[in-house]
């Protein structure tokens, strides 16, 4: 696989940040298939509220997804991150022995944007000192690291029915 970008949705001279600070001992990183024993946890044991957020939209995540599917799942997120077609973080305790969230980044579906951005925290930090770090965090890394100029933050700027009812993209 190439290690040069490939789409054009971002300058191909980017570079996309490999590790960031959260704060309260967290952090950010390119997430990997060898994750998947600490995403099988983070997502499964929050499926229901993470199916109400992205089901309807990406299908995600699939009530019997098991440990292959969902490894395979994290390769293609961790190869789409080499060549620049998305981006999917984990968001990791100090240790990395613990996922607890991700922040999606990805090239636009719908009009109006030139990204479009979520996240999420596994249910018991729903409410906490962490997720409220993370919901600061990551408009200002947006505005501050990346070469972006209209993100849209899915689920935050407006609610995924909404943003499921615009237009789609030519593809």
């Amino acid at each position: 696989m190439s290690t040069t970008p490939t789409t054009g949705w971002l300058p191909a001279s980017f570079v996309h940040p490999t590790h960031v600070e959260v704060g309260l001992g967290h952090h950010l990183r390119p997430i990997r298939a060898e994750d998947v024993d600490l995403d099988m946890v983070a997502v499964m044991g929050s499926r229901e509220r993470l199916w109400g957020i992205y089901g309807d939209a990406w299908g995600w995540p699939p009530a019997s997804m098991t440990r292959e599917q969902d490894r395979e799942d994290l390769a293609r997120h961790a190869a789409e991150m080499v060549t620049h077609e998305s981006f999917n973080y984990a968001l990791l305790d100090t240790d990395e022995t613990a996922l607890l969230g991700c922040v999606y980044i990805d090239p636009p579906e719908k009009p109006g944007a030139d990204a479009e951005i979520s996240w999420w925290v596994v249910d018991e930090c729903v409410g906490t000192e962490l997720e409220a770090a993370l919901d600061v965090l990551v408009p200002h890394w947006i505005a501050t690291d990346w070469p972006l100029e209209r993100p849209r933050y899915v689920g935050r700027d407006l609610s995924w029915a909404e943003w499921a009812a615009l237009p789609d993209l030519p593809r």
